[in-house]
C-alpha cells in the first residue's frame, strides 16, 4: 500500500506574481504556510509576514531570504493580494475586514467567519468553485477535523450520497499549538522522574492519558469542536439535513489528527465500492490491508500532505454504512497546506 506522501504542485507557468501577507507569521501554521508557499511555487513577488508587536523587528527566512517581521495593523495591507491569516479568531475579526478593503483576498483559518452564509467555506478538492469571487473578500479555511474527514467522506457522498456521521476524534496535542506539545512532553519527564504533574493547557493530565475536552462546552453539552464537525460538513458538502454527531478526544500524540467514523449514505455501499470511489481522489490515500497491519497512523502522515483511510468495513447497527478510520496532518492539510491550495485556486481565477 502506497503511504502518504508530499506532492507539491506548484506552477509551471504563471501571468503574474502576487504580494502575499501571513497575518500571524511567528506561529506554527505561520511558519508551515511560508514553508509551503516555497515548495509549492507559489508565484510570490513580494511576501509581507505580520504580527504582534513583541515579535516585531524579528526575522524569518523565505527562499533564502530574511524577511523582517511587521506589527500587524489596519495600515498592513496595502498593495497585498492575498493575506493569510492564521492569528485566531479574534485577531482575524479585527483585522480581516481591513485586508479585505484595502483589495485582498482573505483566506482565515480561524472559526470566525466559517457559519457567515456570505462567506464561503473551502477544501479545494471538495468545493473549489466556491472561491470565486467571495463577496466580502474573505474565504474561510475549515476546521482540521473537519478537513481530515471529509477527504474520505466527499468522494463517498458524490457516489451513494451521505446521510449522517458518527465520529470520534483523536486529536494531537499540537492542535493547542507548541504550549500543547510542551505540557506533554513536561509531563512525560515528570512521571518518569516521579515528580508533580502540572497541567496548565489540558484541564487534566494529558500524559498517559485521554481527554473528552476539545474546545470549550456549548449547547447540549457538545464542545465547540464537536458542533463544528456538524455545521461545517453540512456547508461545504452542501447538505443542510446531514445528520452528525462527534466527540472531540485529545490523545497524547503530538502531531496528526485520526477520526474513527460509522457514516450512513442513501444508497448501498461496500468496502469494495467505497475503495473505488475514494482511488484516483487527490489528497486522500487509501491504506487498508488490515492482516498485514497496513492502517493509517499519525506517523504515516506526520509532515505529508495527503490524507489516508482504512479500516474500512460494513456498518453492523446502520444500513448503508461503513466504518472506516482516516488521519491527517492537522497543522499541514488541516490548516496551512489547505489555505495555500484556496492561494493557489485565487491565483489560477486570477490568471
Amino acid at each position: 500500500m502506497n503511504q502518504g506522501k508530499n506532492h507539491p504542485q506548484g506552477f509551471t507557468h504563471m501571468n503574474r506574481e502576487y504580494t502575499v501577507a501571513i497575518a500571524g507569521a511567528t506561529g506554527a501554521v505561520g511558519e508551515e504556510l511560508i514553508q509551503l508557499l516555497d515548495e509549492r511555487n507559489f508565484p510570490v513577488k513580494e511576501l509581507r509576514l505580520l504580527a504582534s508587536a513583541r515579535s516585531a523587528g524579528k526575522t524569518l527566512t523565505f527562499r533564502g531570504k530574511d524577511i523582517t517581521i511587521q506589527e500587524l495593523t489596519h495600515e498592513s495591507f496595502s498593495g497585498v493580494d492575498i493575506a493569510l491569516f492564521s492569528a485566531g479568531g479574534s485577531i482575524a475579526l479585527e483585522y480581516a475586514p481591513s485586508a479585505a478593503a484595502a483589495g485582498a483576498v482573505v483566506i482565515d483559518n480561524s472559526s470566525a467567519f466559517r457559519i457567515d452564509p456570505d462567506v464561503p467555506l473551502v477544501v479545494p478538492e471538495i468545493n473549489p468553485d466556491a472561491a470565486k469571487a467571495p463577496k466580502k473578500g474573505i474565504i474561510a479555511n475549515p476546521n482540521c477535523t473537519t478537513i481530515v474527514s471529509l477527504m474520505a467522506l466527499a468522494p463517498l457522498h458524490r457516489e451513494f450520497g451521505l446521510k449522517s456521521i458518527i465520529a470520534s476524534s483523536y486529536q494531537a496535542v499540537s492542535g493547542s499549538g507548541v504550549e500543547g506539545i510542551i505540557e506533554l512532553d513536561e509531563q512525560v519527564s515528570a512521571i518518569t522522574k516521579g515528580e508533580p504533574i502540572v497541567s496548565k493547557v489540558y484541564p487534566r493530565q494529558i500524559a498517559f492519558n485521554v481527554i473528552p475536552q476539545v474546545d470549550v462546552f456549548d449547547e447540549g453539552d457538545y464542545t465547540k469542536e464537536e458542533l463544528k464537525m456538524l455545521n461545517e460538513s453540512r456547508k461545504i458538502l452542501g447538505i443542510p439535513e446531514l445528520e452528525v454527531t462527534c466527540t472531540c478526544v485529545r490523545v497524547p500524540v503530538h502531531r496528526s489528527h485520526s477520526v474513527s467514523i460509522s457514516a450512513a449514505f442513501e444508497k448501498p455501499i461496500t468496502p469494495d465500492t467505497a475503495r473505488a470511489a475514494i482511488a484516483g481522489n487527490p489528497g486522500i490515500q487509501v491504506v487498508d490491508d488490515p492482516q498485514k497491519a497496513l492502517f493509517p497512523v499519525p506517523l504515516d502522515t506526520t509532515g505529508q500532505d495527503d490524507c489516508l483511510v482504512g479500516r474500512i468495513r460494513q456498518d453492523k447497527v446502520l444500513p448503508n454504512a461503513l466504518a472506516l478510520w482516516v488521519v491527517g496532518d492537522q497543522v499541514r492539510k488541516g490548516a496551512a497546506l489547505n489555505a495555500v491550495q484556496i492561494a493557489e485556486l485565487i491565483a489560477s481565477n486570477k490568471d
